[in-house]
């Protein structure tokens, strides 16, 4: 395997804070954030250029919503290596860039592939379903309208639970919750064009090798539509199976991608955390299965590894409780979104303004709070000008009416979180590993780059 290097066969250079090609200007980049935090990236720094990249590389032109060029994404993320005929695109789940440095020892072959890479900016929030939408088509939440781990339904105004795709249609009743498959299609509410799609359209002979869970599930179907999807047994190396025997096989299209997706080390790092042994054995089993696959697949093949998001260690004494605490609760209809980063549905009557203020007061330094309006001029959810700025309004009609990012989780100290003790269980409100919101370790995700 060889490391990412420039044309002249150097490899090329760390960026600033001691990770390869951090994303310029990322840090305190949208209008207003605290020094520290990240502003998203929906251009050639952020987690949307990668498809585009890898279709750049496979020789498809095309050009994004938000006007990602695919021969210019391929130059910037997967240059020096020139046109192929085989790329893998794995996707590992809650591998922040700052999470494999610190623990890089258990990931030795990745760790290997880290001096030629590339750090890029996540979108906001931070989380696997908006990250999803904005890899699988090269664009933003706001195009997506896939933004968060939950979201109101305007239709029911009922709390929609993404990578489930399922609905509480009464999420405050008492008692055990009632969840019913959404009632939005999938193609309804994420409407952009997806960047797998057309590769397969173009020729390109696509592949998705999974689980029989996500055959076709909403999430996969909004998100990631258009390859062959191939089920597998439930553990990575079945699916890393699954790719060699796609890119080997001597029948099909010349040209031919695998999207990958590994879900193990985000599940790790909630349940126990990022820091645990753990997290740590999680890790190291990926980075096994990668090491096979770099050896298996053909010679010349690119393979891209990254991933959706980071996480961040919570702190139980910075957990507020919207159910407990009337300076939160008052005026607020439903809370979608997750612990690191909300949606604040406001009620009929109540204005947002008066709700932010009080949540803004209430959380001090540990939030970034906004209108509305003022996060999408601010570019958190996409770009803030030129293509694909523009909101459709089904998908402005999803978003909070106050928006917040929490704080905190750099310094040791643990993240600070929102909760709602009605709509989250116990086992919910103590999760030890979380993400979501705009610091480093949430935002940043690594670009490993090597060829077989």
């Amino acid at each position: 395997m060889t490391p990412r290097t420039d044309a002249s066969g150097r490899s090329l250079p760390a960026g600033p804070g001691g990770l390869p090609g951090d994303p310029t200007g990322a840090t305190g980049g949208a209008a207003d954030l605290p020094a520290g935090l990240v502003a998203p990236s929906y251009g050639l720094t952020g987690l949307a250029a990668v498809l585009p990249a890898a279709a750049g590389a496979l020789g498809h032109e095309l050009t994004t919503a938000t006007g990602l060029s695919s021969r210019a994404a391929a130059d910037e993320l997967a240059g020096g290596f020139g046109a192929v005929t085989r790329c893998v695109v794995v996707l590992v789940d809650g591998l922040g860039a700052h999470n494999l440095a610190d623990r890089g020892g258990h990931a030795p072959t990745m760790r290997g592939l880290l001096p030629g890479a590339r750090t890029l900016a996540s979108c906001f929030p931070s989380t696997t379903a908006a990250a999803l939408g904005t890899l699988g088509t090269g664009t933003s939440p706001a195009r997506t309208g896939l933004l968060g781990y939950t979201q109101r339904n305007p239709a029911t105004g009922g709390l929609a639970t993404l990578v489930s795709w399922q609905e509480q249609s009464n999420p405050y009743r008492r008692g055990p919750k009632m969840s019913r498959p959404l009632t939005v299609a999938p193609r309804d509410l994420q409407r952009e064009p997806g960047v797998l799609a057309a590769l397969a359209a173009g020729g390109v002979g696509v592949t998705s090798p999974g689980p029989q869970k996500y055959n076709g599930s909403g999430m996969t179907t909004a998100a990631l539509h258009g390859p062959e999807y191939v089920v597998t047994g439930n553990r990575f190396g079945d699916a890393v199976d699954a790719t060699v025997a796609a890119l080997r096989a001597r029948e099909g299209a010349d040209r031919r991608l695998v999207y990958l997706y590994q879900g193990a080390v985000d599940k790790a790092g909630h349940r126990h955390g990022w820091t645990s042994p753990e997290w740590g054995a999680a890790c190291e089993d990926t980075d096994r299965e990668l090491r096979r696959l770099l050896r298996g697949v053909p010679r010349g093949t690119l393979v891209l590894i990254t991933a959706d998001h980071g996480q961040v260690t919570t702190a139980p004494a910075r957990q507020y409780d919207v159910a407990a605490d009337p300076a939160l609760s008052d005026g607020v209809a439903l809370l979608g979104g997750e612990p690191r980063a909300m949606h604040v549905y406001t009620r009929d009557g109540a204005d947002p303004a008066a709700v932010a203020a009080r949540w803004a007061d209430r959380l001090g330094a540990d939030a970034v709070v906004r209108l509305r309006d003022d996060a999408v001029a601010e570019g958190w959810f996409g770009p803030a000008t030129g293509p694909g700025s523009e909101v459709p309004e089904h998908v402005r009609d999803v978003m909070g009416d106050v928006v917040v990012a929490m704080t905190g989780g750099e310094d040791g100290s643990g993240a600070a979180t929102v909760v709602d003790s009605r709509l989250h269980s116990p086992e919910a409100r103590a999760m030890p590993g979380v993400h979501g919101s705009l610091t480093p370790y949430e935002m940043h995700v690594p670009l490993l780059v090597a060829v077989a």
